[in-house]
């Protein structure tokens, strides 16, 4: 809905890409995952810009994958594919697929496509 902020679980008071340009209400452009599309969330796992061990492991099983730096600046999003199922906190890695709102922020840290992220379900 045009004015109001949004809820990742209410379809009602979502609104079109142009109409989220335009708002001034909320924190910026994001994208409420299902139908497939997933991300994980990689907190605090920038330093200097560069991904810690984790994040590099991380990444190292999705080569290819699209991955944006995070609101925080210091956070990493994968972008990719998987089935609907409850989101998960696992050593540091936080896997959601369905009912979930996740900022796009544009920062592009690797450019790619949407990997196979079904391993971290």
């Amino acid at each position: 809905m045009e004015g109001q902020a949004a809820s990742s679980t209410n379809s009602a008071t979502w609104a079109t890409y142009s109409a989220v340009l335009r708002s001034k209400v909320g924190h910026g452009i994001g994208f409420v995952l299902g139908d497939g599309i997933a991300c994980l969330d990689l907190d605090h796992c920038l330093v200097d810009g560069k991904p810690d061990d984790r994040a590099r492991e991380v990444l190292a099983r999705v080569p290819g994958a699209y991955v944006e730096v995070s609101p925080s600046g210091d956070g990493l999003h994968v972008w990719g594919l998987a089935a609907e199922q409850p989101g998960r906190r696992r050593g540091g890695i936080e896997s959601y697929s369905v009912g979930r709102y996740i900022t796009v922020t544009g920062d592009v840290f690797r450019a790619g496509r949407l990997a196979d992220l079904s391993e971290f379900f």
